[in-house]
């Protein structure tokens, strides 16, 4: 019995030892596995030396698909990884589809992060006042928003719910001057139709601040009218000074039944912003050319901002008729022919 008792406590300090001798191996392998773990959720660029990287996520895209899309791109050093942490944070059908700009410099979790809060990649444009639907157009294809024949389809055919525009034919000259100048702010990827409804909200808001169509309607004007008008005032003036000025002749020529003669309307006939318009330019065959057209052109011939759609419905009431422009970019006004002639033969060397 004595013999047997001392095998049996043998036998444990047996067990024990070779437990005691795992401990280590168990501690090694453990350590291993948090230290790999960290390597794996760790930014894959070393501090200093992280960049952006553009990538897209397509709709419906699983976890490991995405992780697949970092990893190729290496922003992220295993798709599985980014899978299983994906899942683990009970996320993995949060990932939102779209266009990114993500930084390699960003752990694991922050990148995750940035796909669930769907912080998509943004770009910034500026419309300037007086700019037309095609140099529009221009502006977006040279970032790369829209294709220029898709944006001219959607100008022309694409419907809006506005009324300002709701009866105007639709061709690609219907959005003209009702594609609002300013600053915006898209993501990459979106539509031209949704740039359009944009730029024609921002319209909508300035008219509805400024309260324009009662503003035009004082003033003896339809809306269109006045958008008409104002256009006119943006690519004529130079400084905002004249604005209202220059109003204030196209009013009256009106008033008396004369041809506006206003350059701005040529170039816009002619597709061209020339410098110097020739004799031949004045004589183009188009409703828009107001050397041959009686009246108001047909609609707007550019985008114009608050300035120019206040001095069109508030034009300062003055005996001119004629204007010229000054090498210093301002005007010289006239009440006779005779007078803007003078004035022609003294600014125009």
């Amino acid at each position: 019995m004595g013999k047997l008792k001392e095998k049996k406590t043998a036998g444990r300090w047996l067990v024990r030892y070779k437990f005691c001798l795992l401990i280590p191996s168990i501690i090694f392998c453990l350590a291993a596995i948090a230290i790999s773990a960290l390597v794996l959720l760790s930014p894959v660029a070393p501090p200093g030396k992280a960049g952006d990287v553009i990538v897209t996520v397509p709709l419906q895209a699983s976890a490991g698909q995405v992780g697949d899309i970092l990893r190729q791109n290496k922003l992220v050093r295993s798709a599985a990884a980014f899978s299983l942490l994906a899942r683990w944070k009970g996320q993995d059908g949060q990932i939102k589809a779209g266009e990114y700009m993500l930084n390699n410099g960003l752990s694991m979790s922050q990148i995750l992060a940035e796909l669930i809060d769907g912080r998509l990649v943004v770009q910034t444009f500026t419309v300037p006042e007086g700019f037309t639907t095609a140099q529009i157009a221009d502006l977006l294809e040279s970032k790369g928003l829209v294709n220029r024949e898709r944006f001219y389809r959607a100008v022309a055919n694409d419907d809006y719910s506005y009324s300002f525009i709701r009866d105007l034919p639709k061709n690609e000259k219907r959005l003209e001057g009702y594609l609002f100048p300013d600053t915006y702010q898209v993501t990459r990827g979106i539509s031209e139709s949704a740039i359009i409804e944009l730029m024609l909200s921002r319209f909508e808001q300035e008219i509805n601040d400024l309260d324009y169509t009662a503003l035009a309607l004082a003033a003896g004007l339809t809306l269109h009218q006045a958008v008409t008008i104002a256009s006119l005032v943006e690519r004529e003036a130079k400084i905002e000074e004249d604005k209202p000025l220059i109003a204030g002749v196209i009013y009256n020529r009106l008033s008396c039944s004369m041809l506006l003669q206003v350059d701005a309307t040529v170039q816009y006939a002619l597709g061209a912003n020339k410098p110097q318009l020739s004799y031949k330019d004045l004589e183009v065959d188009s409703p828009y050319n107001t050397y041959r057209a009686q009246g108001l052109p047909p609609g707007p011939i550019a985008a114009p901002g608050r300035s120019s759609l206040l001095a069109a419905v508030h034009p300062v009431v003055t005996g001119d008729f004629y204007y010229v422009a000054k090498p210093d970019g301002s005007h010289a006004f006239a009440r006779t022919l005779a007078e803007h002639n003078a004035n022609e033969e003294r600014y125009l060397q």
